[in-house]
């Protein structure tokens, strides 16, 4: 059997492509989706809040790891929503439900992830403002 007959392990065309089609997807759903944008900005805040409260190792990966899932769940619903989009033009109680069940999913994530972020940085931040006292 010669190396020709083998099937490629890795196709680097079909790799660089599916590097491509992903870094557009996350330019586009910069581009238009506003919620996206402020999930963002609330991550970058978090990552600066992190520096400055020097969370441990453990605390900073808790932090990472809830950032990327929000950021997932927010293009994930995106790609729900335009999808039902695409599908029908016309109002549909189940193109409604499923948009509305998509963005509660990233609401209740989102809820959850900030409780959590309370529980990490509160204490950091009541130790700091008792030594300004």
């Amino acid at each position: 059997m010669n190396v020709e007959s083998k099937e490629k392990i890795v196709d680097k065309k079909r790799l660089r492509n599916s590097f491509k089609y992903a870094f557009t997807g996350i330019k586009t759903a910069y581009k238009d989706e506003q919620n996206l944008r402020v999930h963002t900005i609330a991550a970058i805040l978090v990552l600066v809040f992190s520096y400055i409260l020097k969370l441990s190792v453990f605390e900073f990966s808790i932090c990472l790891i809830l950032i990327g899932l929000v950021l997932m769940a927010e293009f994930f619903n995106t790609a729900i929503e335009n999808m039902v989009d695409m599908i029908t033009v016309e109002e549909n109680p189940y193109a409604k439900k499923a948009k509305d069940v998509a963005a509660a999913g990233v609401l209740v994530f989102v809820f959850f992830s900030s409780i959590i972020g309370l529980i990490i940085f509160l204490p950091k931040i009541i130790e700091l403002v008792k030594s300004f006292m």
